[in-house]
């Protein structure tokens, strides 16, 4: 029986974002409503000199522009026969002089079960319910969008205004087409309807967005845990809640940066790497990086290792990475002044527990890299800088990616504590370069989709890669295993053209992850790898159809499996 969820308030489904012509076949329509009153929104008849390549001549025609233009992007990505409706206003929002909601917006309804429903008993979002059913399942307007009217005064942000151009030439302002197209992304499936505060699925019912988040800890999707406490818990579970979609997790390499580490060389103790975030400002780094000793910032006023006063141990620091305690100044007075002392990078010790943050500010005169770690491994370092030298490199990972898991997927954002409206419905803060759905507004972003795209896919606005038996295969690369039917075990066998990093994988039909089975360099030639019908966590896998998918060389093929009851 279909099933057809109506949310009354908008509010209900947005998900905030803070500050810190249609082809036929293929590309939706999207139409923007105007929902605003006279004089007021897209109605504002203040006049603005069109800029930027927005033809406004009215602030209201401006915002109309915009919201338009990021509509055309959307709907030249996703096909879809159902005109997508968004019912989009300016109003005032939560905001002060230096942060506040920019915007939010939701799906105006849910549907399980619909005709055309890839998946049994799970909610879908209204745009994508219509898109796979062929046919408009509700007279609502598929999104509610309400964006903040007062980024324009002085009520909210300063000086601060919204940049109505579409040539990414924000300067300090904040730029409205990335905040569109980021809140669209939410109307349109990028969120879950669980309570994430409490763990329960809306009408006890999944969505298709929590079939794709894993908890790593345990191994589990949400759909699979028994109980809310455990989905409350995975939704704070900071840097092991991910998502586990084959495309989103096929394109991280391609999209994401290397993860920033401190690499200790010595001594011997404490040697290894080191989590760490690159700061806004400052060098970059790479997979090289700057080698040098660590020497611990000291000034003249308690706290005497925040680095916020006149060095007393200046002279030391030159040629040397200044390790700096977080506190009491901006993080541009510190580095500023490690570089000023000679230092050629600053490690900033976070001053509370849990993950290192993003050290934000603007200097531009700062050229050495600075990057913070945990206060854990802050003090493992001091303490070890008691008993002699610390050699250290600033780099970027040779294997972990900014933003990814060590595993491969890519991090969903669980802070600790929650944050409701913001948890779990973004990727991770700790993603490099900046993806257009981390919950905070990054300069930069302008008219990107990235990684969203893929997760789209993965969420059926595009057809699954898992379900496609071979996607641009090369000559020869072919996969084939025997058994097929098997029971307990089968071997899949794939000939290679030539050699070259090769993955191989098997995924269940709703095209998660089930085991790894190799990812690694293999020659050219045939090869045969087993699949022993169990999972990542040696569980054995239940009785059913799965995918087998091999990618070498920028090719990938597969094969269906099915497995019997033993």
């Amino acid at each position: 029986m279909a099933r057809f969820r109506h949310f009354l308030a908008a509010a209900a489904l947005a998900s905030a974002f803070l500050l810190g012509g249609a082809i036929a076949s293929r590309a939706a329509t999207i139409v923007i409503v105007n929902n605003d009153g006279p004089g007021e929104g897209f109605n504002d008849p203040t006049p603005s000199t069109p800029f930027g390549g927005n033809p406004g001549t009215t602030i209201g025609e401006k915002r109309l522009y915009i919201f338009n233009y990021a509509a055309s992007i959307w709907g030249g990505i996703l096909p879809s026969p159902v005109t997508i409706r968004v019912l989009a206003q300016f109003n005032a929002q939560t905001c002060d002089a230096t942060s506040g909601v920019l915007g939010s917006a939701g799906a105006r309804s849910a549907h399980a079960n619909f005709a055309g429903a890839p998946l049994t008993n799970t909610y879908y979002h209204q745009a994508l319910a219509n898109r796979l059913s062929g046919s408009d399942l509700s007279v609502l307007e598929d999104i509610n969008a309400t964006f903040n009217s007062d980024v324009d005064n002085s009520v909210c942000l300063g000086d601060v205004n919204w940049y109505y151009g579409t040539d990414g030439n924000d300067g300090s302002d904040i730029e409205l087409l990335p905040v569109v197209l980021h809140e669209l992304a939410h109307g349109l499936g990028f969120s879950t309807f669980t309570n994430t505060s409490t763990g329960a699925f809306l009408d006890n019912t999944p969505d298709v967005f929590a079939r794709r988040l894993l908890n790593k800890s345990t191994g589990l999707h949400w759909d699979q845990m028994t109980n809310n406490n455990a989905r409350k818990t995975s939704a704070v579970n900071t840097g092991n809640l991910v998502w586990d979609g084959p495309s989103v997790s096929m394109w991280a390499p391609y999209t994401l940066d290397h993860e920033p580490e401190v690499l200790v060389l010595s001594p011997a103790t404490i040697d290894g790497s080191y989590v760490a975030n690159l700061a806004d400002f400052g060098g970059d780094i790479d997979a090289t990086g700057i080698t040098g000793d660590i020497v611990l910032v000291t000034d003249t006023t308690a706290p005497v290792n925040d680095g916020c006063e006149a060095f007393t141990n200046g002279a030391a620091l030159a040629g040397k990475i200044a390790l700096i305690d977080r506190g009491l100044c901006n993080f541009t007075i510190k580095v500023a002044s490690a570089q000023a002392s000679g230092a050629i990078g600053v490690i900033v010790a976070n001053n509370a527990a849990g993950a290192p943050t993003t050290m934000g500010g603007t200097d531009p005169t700062i050229t050495i890299p600075a990057v913070m770690i945990s206060q854990a491994d802050g003090v493992t370092i001091k303490n070890a800088l008691l008993s002699g030298p610390v050699s250290a490199t600033l780099r970027r990972s040779p294997t972990r990616l900014a933003g990814a898991h060590a595993d491969g997927e890519v991090k969903m954002y669980a802070p600790n504590p929650l944050e409701p409206g913001s948890s779990v419905s973004h990727f991770d803060v700790s993603a490099l370069p900046d993806l257009l759905m981390e919950p905070g507004i990054n300069s930069g972003l302008h008219d990107g989709v990235d990684l969203t795209r893929r997760l789209f896919e993965d969420i059926g606005w595009m057809p699954s890669l898992t379900a496609v038996a071979s996607t641009n295969p090369a000559p020869r690369f072919r996969v084939r295993s025997v058994p097929n039917p098997f029971t307990p075990a089968t071997t899949i066998a794939l000939e290679l053209p030539a050699a070259g990093r090769t993955k191989v994988a098997v995924y269940d039909v709703q095209g998660r992850l089930v085991k790894r089975l190799l990812d690694g360099w293999m020659p050219a030639g045939t090869h045969g790898l087993a699949w022993d019908g169990t999972d990542e966590q040696g569980r054995r896998a239940a009785a059913g159809v799965y995918f087998s998918r091999v990618e070498s060389n920028g090719h990938r093929a597969g094969e269906r499996l099915v497995k019997l009851e033993r």
